[in-house]
C-alpha cells in the first residue's frame, strides 16, 4: 500500500489520499491513535508539507514515528518535504509546531545511537528509546533563491554557501528527505 499522508488538496493516483480535512480517500486525523492501517501493510510513504504541522506535544510526535514505523514494511520508503526550520516559511506559520531537520532525523537511526553512545555524546537516541530504525537515505536541500542566484552567479562559492547554511538563517529553504524503514535489527 502507498500512502499520501495529509494530502490536502494533492490527492495522487495510486496513492490512499488521507486527510483530516476536504474529501480525500480517508478522512483520519493523523494525531489520533491507532492509525488504521495493519502492520507492516506500507511500502511507500508521502508526507509533502506535512511533519512539520504534526506532534506539538513531544508525546504525540513518538506516538506519530512510532505508528509510522509500525505500519511500514521493512524496506518501506518515506518521502518528506519539510520547510528548514531556519527558514521565514516555516517560521512565520503558526501552524508549523515542529521543526524537522536531517539532524531530527538522525535519532530515529539506530546505528546513528549507537554512534552517539560510542562517543559519548549527549544526543537523544530516540531510536532506541522508541523501538524505531529509520535511516536517511536521501536528502536534498533547496536553497532560497536569493542564496541560489548568488551562487549561480559566481558571487560565493559552494564552499561559502554551505558556511552560510550554518551561520545564517533563509539559506535552505526545504528539505526533501528519504527516509528507509529498516526492520532487520532486533
Amino acid at each position: 500500500m502507498w500512502l499520501n499522508l495529509g494530502c490536502g488538496l494533492r490527492p495522487l493516483p495510486g496513492y490512499l489520499n488521507v486527510d483530516r480535512f476536504g474529501k480525500p480517500d480517508l478522512r483520519h486525523d493523523l494525531e489520533t491513535f491507532p492509525w488504521p492501517w495493519p502492520d507492516n501493510s506500507v511500502s511507500k510513504v508521502l508526507m509533502i508539507h506535512v511533519l512539520e504541522h504534526l506532534g506539538r506535544d513531544p508525546e504525540i510526535f513518538r506516538r506519530i514515528i512510532q505508528e509510522l514505523y509500525r505500519v511500514c514494511c521493512d524496506r518501506a520508503q518515506i518521502h518528506l518535504v519539510v520547510p528548514h526550520p531556519k527558514h521565514d516559511t516555516f517560521l512565520s506559520d503558526p501552524t508549523h509546531v515542529r521543526p524537522i531537520s536531517e539532524e531530527t532525523l538522525y535519532l530515529l537511526s539506530r546505528a546513528k545511537n549507537l554512534e552517539f553512545l560510542r562517543a559519548g555524546a549527549s544526543n537523544s537516541c530516540l531510536a532506541l528509546e522508541w523501538e524505531v530504525n529509520f535511516e536517511l537515505t536521501d536528502i536534498i536541500y533547496h536553497f532560497d533563491a536569493r542564496w541560489k542566484a548568488r551562487r549561480a552567479s559566481g558571487a560565493i562559492s559552494t564552499e561559502e554557501l554551505l558556511e552560510a547554511v550554518l551561520n545564517h538563517n533563509n539559506v535552505i529553504e526545504m528539505l526533501e528527505m528519504t527516509l528507509t524503514v529498516d526492520k532487520s535489527a532486533p
